[in-house]
């Protein structure tokens, strides 16, 4: 992690401090220095499987970065004194460095989705951003889990010489996918985004900011795909609160 970044702990997460500028600047100053890591973006639902998992933690523990992408997290943040912290949203970082990298040439490489939504992807990000630099696409098969690159396909990313890989598998896949292929990729930087990719390409409607900054996007999301994310949601949600609850106990105990 880069050493200016204050991080805080929120259920053995170690989530940075961030505003989208402050990542962006960071992300941009790892490309320019060559260092090699990957980026996590940690909603609700992702402290949530760090929790259950101690294997998925220490992946995102060992991210270069673990962006507050939900205001609940953003809230934790703030209440145990982090006023600087905002929401890092990983759809809103991904728009902030395809403008802010125009100029200084970033090259950006995007891995997930289908061919459909790839192609709706650029089309967008081009008539978003000019200037942007794209250098390639790939659409993988389905998978279960998240799996090594092959030799020929980390050489097919590898040959575009990408500066930023953005993963769009999916939480917690893309994130074990970025710790497993981390090493065959020489990008400096790699960033899984969730549903970022549907979102741009206009595949699956947003939240309205209002929701968004409420932090009422889970129920948004929720009632666009009941049967998908129920269990993230309803249950998920609920064992946050009681997780975060018996946290701020304890440390009020402790502080006595």
């Amino acid at each position: 992690m880069p050493a200016d970044v204050e991080t805080f702990d929120l259920l053995g997460v170690h989530v940075s401090v961030l505003d989208l500028d402050k990542a962006a600047r960071l992300i941009i100053g790892m490309v320019q220095k060559k260092s090699r890591g990957y980026v996590c973006v940690a909603p609700v639902s992702t402290i949530v499987d760090a929790r259950r998992s101690p294997g998925y933690r220490d992946i995102i523990n060992k991210a270069s970065l673990v962006t507050p992408d939900g205001m609940p997290v953003v809230w934790y943040g703030r209440a145990r004194g982090f006023k600087d912290v905002k929401r890092t949203y990983g759809p809103d970082l991904m728009l902030k460095l395809c403008d802010v990298g125009q100029a200084v040439g970033l090259r950006h490489f995007f891995y997930g989705g289908t061919p459909a939504v790839c192609d709706k992807v650029v089309k967008f990000l081009k008539a978003q951003f000019p200037g942007i630099s794209i250098v390639g696409t790939m659409s993988p098969p389905y998978m279960e889990k998240a799996e090594l690159l092959s030799p020929e396909t980390a050489e097919e990313i590898n040959r575009a010489e990408p500066d930023i890989v953005w993963v769009g598998l999916g939480s917690p896949k893309q994130d074990y996918w970025m710790s497993l292929n981390q090493e065959v990729l020489k990008a400096p930087v790699v960033v899984g985004i969730g549903a970022a990719f549907d979102f741009h390409a206009g595949i699956k409607p947003q939240a309205p900011l209002w929701m968004q900054r409420s932090g009422l996007e889970w129920l948004f999301r929720l009632c666009s795909e009941p049967q998908r994310l129920w269990k993230r949601y309803l249950i998920g949600n609920v064992l946050f609160l009681w997780w975060v609850l018996q946290d701020l106990c304890f440390k009020t105990k402790k502080s006595r």
